[in-house]
């Protein structure tokens, strides 16, 4: 049964940085394009940063040059660095995965197969 486990999320100051970790099993995570999204109390949930099985990445307009994304197909981890981080990233991050969407489709359409449970990030002095 493919399963998403998310987990590196907490209370972090403005202008800190935090690390999120996916932690994939039961699918075959290097074919599956993996993607982080977001969901702020009253927003609707938007895809952050998404990477292809070969690596080809996309980052919301938002994001860019502060968070990176990237994943080790060996531990089957998809990992999310934030930096420099303000209190509008405040939100859940949620990990998803997907067989056919390239990195652009599914961080736009947010059309998964499935997702994790979320991780709570909190960005308050």
């Amino acid at each position: 049964q493919p399963r998403l486990v998310e987990s590196g999320g907490g209370l972090v100051q403005p202008g800190g940085s935090l690390t999120l970790s996916c932690a994939a099993s039961g699918f075959a995570f290097d074919e599956y394009t993996i993607g982080w999204f977001r969901q702020a109390p009253g927003k609707g949930r938007e895809g952050v940063a998404c990477i292809s099985g070969r690596g080809a990445t996309n980052y919301e307009d938002s994001v860019l040059d502060r968070f990176f994304i990237g994943r080790d197909n060996t531990k089957n981890t998809v990992y999310l660095y934030l930096n420099t981080v303000k209190p509008d990233d405040t939100a859940v991050y949620y990990c998803a995965a997907d067989a056919l969407q390239t990195a652009h489709s599914m961080c736009t359409t947010a059309q998964v197969d499935f997702w994790g449970q979320g991780t709570q990030v909190t960005v308050s002095s």
